[in-house]
């Protein structure tokens, strides 16, 4: 008789999304530090007796004690939650501030997007999700910057990151004055394909010091300019990742932090 065996593990995690279950469950889709992108099912949660519903919603950081499916080599079934413990559930900062909410919508879908197979380790992107979110929860800059700023450097853990200091193409360091997106970002005047955007220098100057961290420049800058830079990051993103994100269009890019 093959018995039943589960293997018991703990990790700490971002949760990205839930769906309902049934009457009183919900699968709820993880960030973990160690294990990558996991999904499990939340037994009762939806129940008001649940004693770790609220500790599941999304946008938090939670540690957890999960239940691997049994027998399984992979990681590509449903795991089970059996203890969740709230680490900084900032959702709740979220829930009645609509560009910081529709900020960390586009963040979680991309972490979830940019982790396309189930269990793989990715510990830079959950560093640098956690971080987002804590920097939306906390207030530190304005929500349309902290999104822009997270895009940018999960693109380039994925190895997509634009080139922004020198052509896409043939690597002569700029400034340059055009961006392509196909092409890969700037791109110098030899090097130029039609139909390339012709950004004022400080979009591109924002741009690098959203990627970079400099948050002194970022935080000073301009809104409308602000505005030609997301447009320049969204489509970048979006032309690698093949189909758009359904959160980043209803993004509030309004001036509230």
């Amino acid at each position: 008789m093959t018995g039943y065996r589960r293997q018991l593990y703990r990790d700490d995690a971002v949760v990205l999304r839930t769906q309902k279950l049934g009457e009183s469950d919900r699968i709820i889709t993880l960030l973990t530090r160690r294990h990558g992108r996991v999904r499990a099912v939340a037994r009762g949660v939806r129940r008001t007796s649940s004693k770790f519903g609220a500790r599941l919603e999304p946008f938090g950081h939670v540690e957890l004690q999960l239940a691997a499916p049994a027998g399984e080599q992979s990681t590509r079934s449903l795991h089970t939650v059996s203890q969740a413990v709230g680490v900084s559930l900032f959702g709740g900062a979220f829930a009645h501030d609509y560009p910081r909410y529709t900020a960390a919508s586009a963040i979680a879908e991309t972490a979830e997007r940019l982790t396309p197979e189930e269990g793989e380790p990715s510990l830079e992107l959950f560093r640098l999700t956690l971080g987002a979110l804590r920097a939306l929860a906390t207030e530190a800059h304005p929500s349309p910057l902290v999104l822009d700023a997270y895009l940018l450097r999960a693109m380039g853990i994925a190895g997509w990151a634009p080139a922004l200091a020198e052509c896409a193409v043939c690597g002569t360091q700029g400034p340059h004055g055009a961006f392509s997106v196909p092409a890969g970002g700037s791109v110098c005047p030899d090097c130029r394909p039609p139909g390339a955007a012709h950004p004022p220098p400080t979009v591109l100057a924002l741009l690098i010091a959203l990627a970079n961290g400099d948050w002194e420049y970022a935080d000073a800058s301009d809104p409308g300019l602000r505005k030609q830079a997301a447009g320049l990051v969204a489509a970048h993103l979006q032309w690698h990742l093949e189909r758009g994100l359904r959160s980043l269009p209803l993004v509030d890019r309004g001036e509230s932090r």
